[in-house]
């Protein structure tokens, strides 16, 4: 029997507090394991940073896993546009702005060559993407001639390494803070101007509270080290654009339907492979945003560059409650599973785990949050 539409959010809310707890629980222990390093301002602005690459791509992942289908090759297309980036700046001499829209453009349309594949030639998004990570990474092998190539533009370079200015970092935290309160007000006045009860302001105010005090001490923290890393700020409004497309739009809702019943859905008159097809295209261009970042906190291109990404991104969209066989997943759980991957791969390496051991726990976890999602859809 399929959950009610009634249990369905509550589900989803119970999920990201334990998902929430068991993050406290790791970065607790890692405190405590590294001798008060992990929870200082500079390791957690470390630790956002690093978990912005990864963030970009887990939102167009969810997506696309959302839609029923997967992307395997988004490390290796990562890799590429960072390398014709890195190309385009040292070797060509072009321009930073040429340099960007070039790795974007690149991605975008691999994304979109994916998407023709899957959709119109019923080739199984499997197949088509296993194909394309060693398709990709031979050609940014035979781009970069197995060499990496340095990037000496500073204002490139600034787009992975630099921050806002601190005073910069609470005017975005007070227009955050003036956005939540907003949408409380609007929740509470549209139980009213729908007829169906008596504007509740102070319990939806109340329920702000929460992630009003968790801007503060995000914007706190970042300014205590260096201010609020540019990557960040970038993650949070690639999240917030893929929390709209998917909450608040028609294509959204397609996505969803698309991948709980992909039959159902194009006899109830959606085009099953023109979505497929803009959400493959659409993952592209956050896999060259994610690119550009990556270089840039770099400072080079490489041959290995975005190797395994795609276990990170696929990973973070698992931990986070979405389910492989599509119709099931939230932006907010995926930037939550980047977070916990990105928490694993930092406190590791403070502890000075070895590569391997790395590996073998962070795909353990992955291995396990797909046997949750099986045995808890058995149950539902």
């Amino acid at each position: 029997m399929s959950e009610t539409n009634e249990l369905r959010p509550a589900r989803v809310a119970l999920r990201a507090y334990i998902m929430i707890g068991v993050l406290a629980v790791i970065w607790l222990y890692f405190h405590w394991a590294t001798n008060s390093i992990f929870l200082t301002p500079r390791n957690l602005s470390n630790l956002m940073t690093q978990m912005s690459v990864t963030g970009i791509l887990a939102v167009g992942m969810l997506m696309v896993i959302v839609s029923g289908n997967i992307d395997l090759s988004v490390g290796s297309v990562l890799g590429l546009a960072g390398g014709i980036a890195a190309y385009c700046l040292t070797v060509l001499d072009y321009g930073m702005a040429v340099a960007i829209a070039l790795a974007i453009l690149i991605a975008l349309i691999i994304g979109v060559f994916h998407g023709v594949l899957t959709a119109y030639l019923n080739i199984p998004a499997f197949i088509v993407t296993l194909g394309g990570l060693l398709a990709w990474r031979g050609a940014l092998k035979g781009l970069l001639a197995g060499n990496t190539v340095p990037i000496s533009d500073e204002r490139y370079k600034a787009i992975g390494q630099s921050s806002l200015p601190t005073e910069y970092g609470w005017i975005l935290a007070a227009l955050a803070i003036a956005f939540l309160l907003l949408m409380a007000f609007r929740r509470a006045r549209s139980v009213r101007d729908y007829g169906i009860g008596e504007a509740q302001y102070g319990p939806e105010f109340a329920k702000a509270v929460i992630p009003v005090v968790a801007v503060i001490a995000f914007i706190w923290v970042m300014n205590s080290y260096n201010g609020v890393p540019i990557p960040v700020l970038i993650l949070v409004a690639v999240a917030l654009i893929g929390a709209f497309l998917t909450n608040s739009t028609v294509f959204g809702r397609y996505l969803y339907a698309i991948g709980g019943n992909a039959e159902a859905a194009r006899l109830s008159g959606i085009n099953n492979r023109q979505n497929i097809l803009k959400v493959f295209g659409l993952l592209g261009a956050l896999t060259g945003l994610a690119a550009v970042i990556y270089t840039a906190r770099q400072g080079a291109g490489s041959p290995d560059a975005g190797t395994l990404k795609e276990l990170d991104a696929i990973a973070a969209c698992v931990i986070g409650g979405a389910s492989l066989v599509g119709g099931r997943g939230t932006i907010f759980g995926a930037c939550l599973g980047a977070l916990i991957m990105a928490t694993l791969d930092n406190g590791m390496s403070l502890l000075n785990v070895r590569d391997f051991m790395q590996d073998i726990v962070k795909g353990s976890i992955l291995v396990a949050a797909v046997g949750l999602d099986m045995i808890g859809r058995k149950q539902s």
